[in-house]
């Protein structure tokens, strides 16, 4: 997967492509051209390209198809090709900052630099995130619906339900705070899985009410295409709403890949207030 990235990366056609969405992400193909002093059929074939990278990620409103910035490529590239090169150096400045600041950082930082883009009714948006994960339909939908294994992934957050259509669940760390609730909307192990979604753990959250995720497998081989919809968000929402996803959705592949833990700022957190 690396050398799809790295290769589709090369190209400065693709890279201006990539910076076109990450302005101004769930363009269609139109929107796209106009930007790109060449054929509609090239520009196809770059996205195309891209897709195939898993750079971008293809949804159809209506008749229209639009396209999506995917980001969790190329966080997979840094964490592997650069941050062990950095470790030393992020490491010095860390210390650099917390003797200058004279406290302890007790908390990470938790950045949320994930697009967020109109959805086609004009009045609410969306996120949608791809991932390919060596595992079979059955054992990624057991990672997503099992408590234990969800908690080993989702910062210790466990996730309760009779998983059937129409039922509600609940998602929460024991002992702890509510995390999350809503309505099983369509159940169809090991390939779908739509869901309200609430925020519960702060009033902030609480007050943009339900939106919806979507869980969508698609076995590719020896491996399954992950696609996660996070939609029916208020215009401008709170990024805590769904800044997170990347996070959880690597360490659902690190975890069903490797059998490890994927060390994430929000882990980080996790495990300090524990």
């Amino acid at each position: 997967m690396d050398d799809d990235v790295f290769k589709a990366l090369a190209d400065p056609t693709r890279r201006s492509l990539l910076d076109a969405l990450f302005e101004k992400d769930g363009q269609t193909l139109g929107a796209l051209e106009a930007r790109c002093p060449m054929s509609r059929y090239g520009v196809m074939k770059h996205l195309r390209i891209l897709e195939e990278a898993g750079l971008v990620v293809s949804r159809r409103a209506g008749r229209e198809k639009h396209h999506f910035l995917n980001p969790i490529p190329i966080r997979e590239v840094h964490d592997r090709w650069v941050s062990k090169f950095a470790t030393r150096w992020a490491g010095m400045l860390t210390g650099l900052k917390r003797e200058l600041e004279e406290s302890p950082m007790n908390t990470p930082e938790l950045p949320h630099h994930v697009p967020l883009v109109a959805a086609g009714d004009g009045e609410t948006a969306m996120a949608v995130f791809e991932i390919y994960i060596k595992a079979t339909p059955e054992r990624l939908w057991q990672a997503i619906t099992d408590a234990s294994m969800r908690a080993k992934y989702c910062f210790g957050v466990e996730v309760h339900s009779d998983w059937t259509p129409g039922s509600s669940y609940r998602e929460y760390v024991p002992g702890g705070i509510d995390i999350k609730d809503g309505e099983n909307i369509e159940v169809d192990p090991p390939r779908r899985l739509v869901q309200t979604f609430r925020a519960l753990w702060s009033e902030e959250v609480k007050a943009a009410g339900y939106s919806r995720v979507t869980w969508e497998i698609t076995q590719v081989g020896d491996s399954c295409k992950l696609t996660v919809v996070h939609d029916r968000l208020p215009l401008g929402a709170n990024p805590e709403l769904y800044g997170g996803w990347p996070m959880v959705i690597s360490g659902l592949k690190t975890l069903l890949e490797t059998g490890e833990h994927l060390t994430t700022p929000a882990s980080l957190m996790y495990a300090q207030s524990a």
